[in-house]
This record gives structure tokens, sequence and C-alpha cells, in this order.
């Protein structure tokens, strides 16, 4: 079943899902495909969510950009800045992210699950002869060191999809930087790790990433910028007399006392030289 933070999902969903889905289909990677697409369907929500937080993200990407200019190397007071400037405008810059932190117990189930499903031995798929191996299509006269000696396409499919997706939700985001590259860097080396697990396991993902990649291309089109905008506008007039709440306030009486820290530790350096 896994790690006690993925057991659950494992047995009282994935399970039951999977023995429900064998009553009606044969097909093992039928069934894999129907149990991402109910999946997905009930984790929309927070799909839909995350989207939402990274469109507020990159629509008040001008007010961050001209704090950076404004503070320069003042992290302390760019940092303090930022939060009033989330705080006035109501958006969360973790809003985006914490709906896919809670999605993340279902991707590592199935890491689990798979590698264990007794049901999948000897059960072939499209080019795969048994979905509990690795589905090789070619064999490399040479090892290469963490990655084998041969090619597991579904795990090639999945590497491609999860860089495509990347590409596309960098469009979205406003990381930069290493932030913005570690995405691509991730996919190579799952595939390196993935290579000898169990095909069913890679298509899984495969298929995952091509039904997020669908879901948020449709949420795209039905999300209007210049609408988030305004919202966020009209927050900002709400909030403009807002006070600050016992949080914020100790964040920054924090930030201040790290600050003031590093002060005196560098005006004691000083000293000593």
């Amino acid at each position: 079943m896994g790690y006690i933070f993925v057991s659950w999902v494992n047995k009282y969903i994935i399970v039951n899902l999977f023995h429900w889905l064998e009553n009606f289909f044969s097909n093992y990677g039928v069934i894999i495909i129907l149990i991402v697409f109910i999946i997905k369907l009930f984790l929309l929500p927070l799909t839909y969510k995350s989207y939402i937080g990274m469109a507020k993200m990159r629509v008040i990407k001008p007010e961050i950009d001209e704090l950076k200019e404004k503070y320069g190397e003042d992290q302390t007071k760019m940092q303090q800045e930022q939060m009033k400037l989330f705080s006035q405008l109501g958006v969360s810059p973790i809003s985006g992210c914490l709906p896919m932190v809670l999605q993340m117990p279902f991707l590592l189930a199935m890491f689990f699950f798979f590698p264990n499903s007794i049901e999948l031995r000897q059960e072939s798929f499209l080019w795969a002869h048994d979905l509990s191996t690795y589905d090789s299509i070619a064999t490399l006269p040479f090892t290469i060191p963490f990655y084998g000696s041969h090619v597991s396409l579904f795990t090639l499919l999945m590497t491609v999809s999860q860089i495509a997706y990347t590409h596309f939700n960098n469009q979205l985001t406003t990381a930069q930087g290493p932030m913005k590259n570690i995405g691509y860097v991730m996919p190579v080396v799952f595939m390196f790790v993935l290579n000898s697990f169990p095909a069913a396991l890679s298509f899984y993902y495969f298929v995952s990433n091509m039904v997020t990649f669908g879901q948020q291309y449709l949420i795209k089109q039905f999300v209007d910028d210049d609408k988030i905008r305004a919202k966020v506008e009209e927050s900002k007039l709400k909030n403009a007399n807002k006070k600050k709440s016992k949080f914020q306030m100790k964040i920054e009486q924090a930030m201040k006392a790290s600050e003031s820290n590093k002060s005196e530790t560098k005006r004691r350096k000083g000293k000593d030289k």
C-alpha cells in the first residue's frame, strides 16, 4: 500500500476502484486509462483552483517587477512589500501550488500500487507483453548507469509528455531562473528511475500527463485574464485601508529581527578585522 501518507489512497480508493472496473473490463490498459480519467475528474476542482492561482500571479507580475526594481538587493524590504501587495490584491503566492501538493498522494500512491499488483502479471497492452514489467522496445549493446541496457517506450512517452506539459505550464506561471528550469530536469530524472519499473506505472503517468494537459488547455479557453485582473483591482480597492493581520505583523517582525541580526553580525565582523 505504500507509506502511511499515501497508503490510505491505495487502501480505500485505488484498490476498490481497480477491482470495480475489473467487473466491466478485461483489458488492464483500458482499466488504467479509466482510473486516470476518474481520478482527474475527481481532482478537477483542485486543478481549476491551481490554474486560477497561477493566473492571478501572472496578471500581477508587472507590480512584482516594479517592486524588484525599486528595492533591488534589499530582500527583507522586498519581501515585506510583496506581502503587503499580496494582501491588498487578495492574492496568495501559494494558491497555485497548494492544490498541486494535495494531488501528490495520488501520484505517489501509484508508485506503490502498480509494482505490487499481481493482476497485471502477463497481461498485455499495445506493444507491452507484460504490464507488470518494463516494455522493452530495444536492447542496447551496453549498459547506461542508473538506466539499464533496454529502452522502455512508455517511459519515453511519459518523459516527452512531461517536458511538453512543463513548457506549456511555464507560459502560465511567473516562475523564473532555476525554478522555471527544474521542471525540465525532473522528467529526465524519472526517465532513468522508471525505465525498469512496470510498464503499467509509466503508462499511467503518461496518460495522466496528457489528461492534465488537456484540462489545462480547456480551462485556459474559459478563463479570461482581463476578468481576473478586474477582480484583483476590485480587491485592491476593497483592501486599501485594511489593517495588517496578526500573522502579517509577526512575519514582518521576524523579517526585521533576521535583518537586524545580519546587520549586527556584519558589524561585529567589521570590528574584528
